[in-house]
């Protein structure tokens, strides 16, 4: 976390906040003030209640996000689907080797109040832990899995987690709780970018994150052992908190303001039981504002390669995908080759990820699919508005939605009419890419 936070400081990157902020909603709406204001990611140095530093907005960028795993002239789409063939083609012993006996000496054993106990929303039921990745292996296979749930800090003993239904941990947390055995897990608060970016894969169920983790890193993961539960973590993690799901025990967690933008009420959901913290002395402790551009933007990102890998292998020509302004709408761009490619791409798209397309928009090459005034602009200049808009009734869609708010779909083909191209080409100004307004401005 500390080199990766340097060098976001060396690239101009990193806002920094020296005054003292309440972790109660000021935390909150600062960083929500520093992502209206740009991409930066912010440093505060003095959070009250803790000596923890506390950084956000890490993962608020895709051109990060690229830089990050490596994508060069590639696409986000292009590269993670390189990375996560290669994940699939690897085992953990490949990868995973026992770090030196002289880590252990950098942590210090603390309590879970030590920590931040940041407070986000206006109606949030108390402090969270947003960026929460819990490490567990799999009961019967041992894979191991890296997955994000929130997690309500109630006691230095307690935490309350919601396990999403269709999660790998939820799997593995009702397996252990049908034989009446509680699930050790690892509660992971500041770790790397290989880390988190491997946390937000969509890998097969015998599939490991710490492989792909490895991968984005492009070298070997570093591991030590928990010092109160059977699981080893990565040596790079500042902060991990150990402890294990109860069997057959829930109790009410929330509400929470949650990534789609509303909040989720009370409900009743798992416990974890805190047996043990520990960090490295000068930790900088990761806060998570969820449903900021930091929360949606790698879900973006890695829901548009599964999407492109799923469309580019039925059609031809497609070039690009993306999930913004939000993981609901798939926007393709495609190199156009006969009529009506644009809508066999659309057929494509919505076979492709059953949970999150419900809108699906399919453009021409020269459109800019990450500026949604440029996909509507396209849209509502290239053609007819009934004729290339399609609305599909009563088809379900995210998983978690009793009321059917998210059922039904809308799909546009916002590309050129076939045979008409010239007719829609766009006007340019002679020698505009050229201009530097450094040369032109006082």
């Amino acid at each position: 976390m500390r080199s990766f936070i340097d060098d976001l400081a060396a690239r101009d990157e990193l806002a920094v906040v020296r005054r003292p902020v309440a972790p109660r909603h000021q935390l909150a709406a600062v960083t929500k003030a520093v992502q209206r204001a740009g991409e930066q990611a912010v440093l505060f140095e003095a959070v009250e209640g803790t000596a923890m530093p506390v950084v956000s907005n890490l993962y608020g960028s895709h051109e990060r996000l690229c830089r990050l795993i490596g994508a060069g002239d590639r696409t986000f789409c292009e590269r993670w689907i390189e990375l996560t063939d290669a994940c699939i083609a690897s085992r953990d012993a490949d990868v995973l080797e026992p770090a030196p006996a002289s880590v252990e000496a950098e942590f210090v054993s603390g309590r879970l109040s030590d920590l931040p106990a940041i407070t986000y929303h206006a109606r949030d039921a108390g402090p969270y832990f947003t960026s929460a990745i819990f490490l567990a292996r799999e009961p019967d296979s041992g894979v191991p899995n890296l997955s994000f749930h929130r997690s309500m800090q109630v006691s230095d003993e307690e935490l309350r987690v919601r396990l999403g239904s269709t999660h790998d941990l939820a799997r593995y947390q009702a397996k252990a709780e049908a034989r009446g055995e509680p699930l050790e897990a690892a509660l992971m608060l500041s770790c790397g970018p290989e880390i988190f970016l491997a946390a937000c894969a969509s890998l097969p169920y015998e599939a490991s994150e710490l492989v792909m983790a490895a991968k984005i890193k492009g070298g070997k993961i570093l591991m030590r052992r928990c010092k109160t539960i059977d699981l080893e973590v990565p040596a790079s993690v500042d902060i991990v908190v150990e402890g294990r799901f109860l069997p057959g025990v829930k109790r009410p967690e929330g509400p929470f303001g949650e990534f789609m933008g509303n909040y989720v009420e009370v409900g009743d959901n798992h416990v974890f039981e805190v047996s043990h913290v520990s960090y490295r002395p000068g930790a900088v402790f990761h806060a998570l504002l969820c449903g900021s551009p930091e929360d949606l933007r790698p879900l973006e990102a890695v829901t548009a390669a599964r999407v492109y890998r799923h469309v580019s292998a039925q059609i031809p020509g497609v070039i690009d995908v993306c999930c913004r302004p939000n993981v609901m709408i798939s926007i393709i761009k495609i190199r156009k080759a006969y009529e009506g490619h644009g809508k066999h791409a659309i057929l494509a798209a919505l076979g492709s990820y059953l949970d999150y397309n419900k809108v699906v928009i399919v453009v021409d090459e020269d459109v800019d699919i990450y500026d949604l005034d440029d996909v509507m602009w396209a849209y509502m200049t290239r053609g007819r508005a009934d004729t290339r808009a399609m609305i599909l009734n009563d088809i379900p869609g995210f998983y978690r939605d009793p009321h059917k708010d998210h059922w039904g779909r809308l799909a546009i083909d916002a590309t050129m009419p076939w045979g008409r191209e010239k007719e829609f080409a766009r006007k340019t100004v002679a020698g505009e890419d050229a201009i530097d307004l450094r040369d032109w401005l006082a």
